[in-house]
């Protein structure tokens, strides 16, 4: 059997790599990523992570009532830390994907790939016929359809991850995941005048309302950004002085804000382009993938991995993905049934420079109850553990959800002081399906967990 991977440079990518050169199969790696290591490494999660501890150190220092700091952000030394640590990260990646094609059954080429056929693929100067293909292509931001939107440059996440200047003021446009964490790094780390257009009343869809309008509160004290909910963008301009102009609807009325820059944080697109798709029986529209076989639903030969499948947009789910895919491809070739892939939600967003961070993991209360469950849930505010208020980081909330009937850990939504670092624990009592009258009430000593504590103790004496 032989398997062509598509991307092998990035997180899924490598990862059906690796299942499958254990195997007997046959396998043809290719990417031409220059210098290639996957858009987590070298474009998300973590070159965002690196610029938003700059911003975080600052906002900490400059609000702290305890100290007295003029913090200064050096752009430049901020963009060249994380160049380094990506070219590490990066470098680190292609060495492994380099190490696999030593072996004997792999093959790796520095090419672009393109379907020239059904089951034909075109890698440089070379065709190959592969029995199974794994497309793992990653995203790319995507740009609104918006009247005037070529007439002006938006600024997106690639870009703001690259800057060493930054404006005075701009409009953003996008304020899901990617805009709540580089809105505030554009307020902390450039200074900038910042409007935000919201759609709804609040962000977070999954979240409580009491989250999303915190969020909000916090974002306009904390970063003096001007959030305008419930408003929607309706066209572009460029002004006389090179800057931007947004006209906006909203609560029935029209109003234009101009400013230096735009900034489109507005989701991403499946990367199809160039693979040549427009020469096979394949359309790559939505839902072209299977999210659970991550089979083509239009070719069972070709598999998918990552965010080319447009389900779940995350590095650890892609990584899953890519592994479940070749684990799919080998099952199929043995005519065996095919493995689903539905993992447990879990997700963090780096709100407020990463200082009040937001987790959800399992089950929203809605989703338990839709799910037959008999709910039982239990919220407490940050500002009732003292330890938030003596870390001087008192603002946000935690929601446990369990089963009313047998007390198994269904879901745990927080937004608030380190909820990054909780998200695991809480991801083990949910997978496990843990009876939250087992989780064991010991704190050796004060630290802001005791927020997951006081929710156990209380759904635990309504359950008694």
């Amino acid at each position: 059997m032989h398997v062509l991977v598509i991307g092998a440079y990035g997180s899924a990518g490598v990862a059906a790599a690796e299942v499958l050169a254990d195997g007997d199969a046959e396998v043809t790696l290719v990417d031409d990523g220059d210098p290639g290591g996957g858009l987590c490494i070298l474009r998300g999660c973590m070159p965002s992570k690196e610029v938003l501890s700059a911003a975080q150190h600052g906002y900490q220092a400059r609000s702290d009532p305890r100290l007295d700091a003029d913090v200064d952000i050096d752009l430049d030394r901020v963009v060249a830390h994380k160049d380094d640590h990506t070219a590490e990260f990066a470098r680190h990646r292609r060495d492994a994907v380099h190490d696999l094609a030593e072996r004997e059954n792999v093959t790796f080429h520095h090419e672009s790939a393109r379907f020239v056929d059904d089951g034909v693929v075109a890698v440089g100067d070379e065709r190959y016929e592969p029995d199974y293909v794994i497309v793992a292509t990653g995203s790319t931001p995507r740009t609104p359809d918006l009247p005037g939107i070529d007439d002006v440059e938006p600024m997106d996440s690639a870009d703001v991850l690259d800057a060493t200047e930054l404006p005075a003021s701009g409009v953003v446009l996008g304020f899901g995941a990617v805009g709540l964490e580089l809105v505030p790094y554009l307020a902390e780390a450039g200074g900038m005048d910042l409007t935000v257009i919201e759609h709804d009343a609040r962000p977070l869809d999954r979240a409580a309302p009491a989250v999303g309008d915190g969020v909000v509160e916090c974002y306009r004290e904390e970063f003096g950004v001007d959030v305008l909910t419930n408003a929607e963008e309706r066209r572009v301009a460029a002004t006389e002085d090179g800057g931007v102009r947004v006209t906006v609807e909203r609560d029935g009325e029209t109003e234009t804000i101009e400013a230096d820059r735009l900034f489109c944080f507005t989701g991403r697109v499946p990367s199809t382009d160039g693979l040549g798709f427009e020469a096979t029986g394949i359309e790559p529209t939505e839902g072209w993938v299977d999210p659970g076989t991550l089979r083509a639903r239009d070719d069972p030969r070709v598999f998918a991995a990552g965010d080319v499948v447009d389900e779940r947009e995350l590095l650890h789910t892609a990584k899953e993905e890519g592994e479940v895919a070749a684990r799919n491809v080998l099952a199929d070739w043995r005519g065996e049934a095919l493995e689903t892939y539905d993992p447990i939600t879990h997700r963090v967003v780096f709100t407020a420079a990463g200082v009040y961070p937001y987790v959800t993991v399992g089950m929203t209360p809605g989703e338990a109850e839709d799910a037959g469950h008999d709910v039982l849930t239990a919220s407490r505010e940050a500002s009732d553990d003292g330890v938030f208020r003596t870390k001087d980081a008192a603002r946000g909330r935690a929601e446990l959800v369990v089963d009313a009937t047998d007390g198994t850990v269904l879901g745990y939504h927080g937004w608030h002081y380190e909820a990054d670092v909780m998200a695991k624990t809480l991801q083990v009592l949910v997978e496990t399906g843990m009876d939250v009258r087992d989780v064991p009430d010991r704190s050796f000593h004060p630290t802001t967990p005791e927020i997951i504590d006081g929710l156990v103790r209380t759904v635990s004496r309504e359950l008694r």
